[in-house]
Formats: structure tokens, sequence, C-alpha cells
């Protein structure tokens, strides 16, 4: 079946797609970039730049992070993280009903061949 993705372009440079949404989303659920990362199959160092890079793009943070020491570290997302996960996560559920139709009569021409 064919399928859609979203992408947002929001300078001439940046743009946040599905993997840096899932990204906050896995920070969110571990409260740790690294567990993210290691969820994602990525290195922190990714992981630790797309957040840093997501935090320039905005002009404010999506991330929260504490640095580690005796009681360890952590990330959350700050409440305006969690309003551009559930805006994408919003725009991409009314991308997919609005094209639902057309992918299936693209599958249905596809099945023809």
């Amino acid at each position: 079946m064919p399928s859609l993705s979203l992408r947002i372009n929001l300078d001439p440079d940046g743009r946040i797609g599905p993997g840096k949404i899932d990204l906050l989303e896995q920070i969110a659920s571990f409260g740790s970039i690294s567990a993210a990362a290691r969820a994602m199959e990525m290195s922190y160092k990714r992981a630790w730049d797309l957040v840093d890079e997501m935090n320039m793009l905005f002009g404010r943070p999506l991330v929260s992070a504490q640095t580690g020491g005796k009681h360890g570290g952590g990330a959350s997302l700050t409440s305006f993280g969690k309003t551009v996960v559930t805006r994408f996560r919003a725009m991409e559920s009314a991308a997919l009903a609005a094209a639902a139709p057309h992918l299936a009569a693209l599958q249905a021409e596809l099945d023809e061949k």
C-alpha cells in the first residue's frame, strides 16, 4: 500500500518530520536522550545534535536536559515540545485521512498492472 509521510519546512534550512518527532516521543517515554537514542538505534551524539537542532530551529527548547552526576541526569519535553509533538501528530493524522482515498485508488491502479 502506498504511504504518506509528513515533513514540515520551517525555514530555508530547517524541517521537522516523523524521525525527529519519534525522537521527541522516545525522550518523553524514557526520560533520557541516551535511552531514546538506544531505542532508535542511533548514537547519543546524533540524538543530541538533533535535539540541539530542533531547539535552535524553534528558537526555544523542546527538550530540557539535566546533566548526570550522583543522582543521574535525564531529559524531558518542555510544554512547548509537547505542543510541537501534538500538533505534528494532528497534522499527520489529518493529512493521512485526506490522502487515504487517493492512496487506495493509487494502490488499485498498481494492482491492475
